[in-house]
């Protein structure tokens, strides 16, 4: 059993791949403040679960592929890797490892892991041109070449750090639950501020994607648009330019970063 870790700003995600195959997956919150023995009860706790593991931490796993946008998470996860995992071949993507995808921007250290992974996985899953929204802390659109190449990407405010925002900034305004409104003109505020946000977003990634893909393409219908990230459902059935939802996009491409680096150790 492979297993995989996505780390975010806001969640974690996990999952655990039986060869190709996605047999379980986990979200949790990141919390940068974790030790390593911290997070490795954690692990313990969520895989102990699992019939086809052991009861230890590590029984049954036989490879560990590792992303990270929090830098002090990654070290502990480093930790985690060494003392509780020593034997197992561990894949953590930093500059150095191999992905496959050339990544042509002005300096490729400062793209973050995840999205790189993204474009590992869209290429392999649907090929070139294609963008890539990712719906987490930030929605993210990375673009890749019909060459397979990562050529850049637009960075905005997520769904979440909006709400947020909203309720923290407006007097009369407050958080709420991120959720489909009854109809686009809200008939009160709460209503008002969901419909801002769903079909506001769906608003943005339609303009953000079809700029991009008049960059990508001489034909911007040959770019393929996947969506990823725990809030894509929100957005999915309001916006026009998504082809395909992948919810384990990042996963994918960690496993098939681990497959093009670990016969390298």
């Amino acid at each position: 059993m492979l297993l995989t870790i996505d780390v975010g700003n806001t969640h974690t995600v996990l999952g655990l791949f039986d060869g190709d195959e996605i047999v379980e997956h986990w979200r949790i919150s990141t919390d940068a403040r974790r030790t390593a023995d911290e997070l490795a009860v954690l692990l313990q706790g969520l895989m102990g679960m699992h019939p086809l593991l052991g009861d230890e931490l590590g029984d049954g796993i036989d490879g560990i592929a590792i992303c990270a946008t929090v830098p002090s998470v990654l070290h502990e996860l480093r930790e985690v890797t060494r003392r509780y995992y020593g034997d197992v071949p561990a894949v953590l993507v930093e500059p150095g490892v191999k992905t496959g995808v050339p990544i042509l921007t002005d300096n490729p250290k400062e793209v973050g892991a995840d999205r790189i992974i993204n474009a590992v996985a869209a290429v392999e899953l649907y090929g070139g041109p294609a963008v890539v929204v990712d719906f987490g802390t930030a929605t993210t659109f990375d673009a890749v070449s019909a060459r397979g190449e990562y050529v850049g990407g637009v960075i905005a405010p997520g769904i979440e750090i909006s709400v947020e925002a909203l309720g923290v900034r407006g007097a009369q305004l407050r958080k709420i639950e991120v959720a489909r409104p009854r109809s686009v003109i809200g008939k009160n505020t709460v209503e008002a501020m969901q419909s801002g946000i769903i079909y506001g977003f769906a608003g943005q990634v339609d303009g953000v994607v079809n700029r991009m893909a008049r960059e990508l393409a001489d034909d911007p219908d040959d770019v393929t648009v996947i969506a990823t990230g725990g809030l894509a459902p929100m957005v999915l059935g309001e916006s026009s330019v998504i082809d395909e939802h992948e919810p384990w996009l990042t996963l994918i491409g960690l496993r098939l970063v681990y497959e093009r680096n670990v016969s390298r150790m």
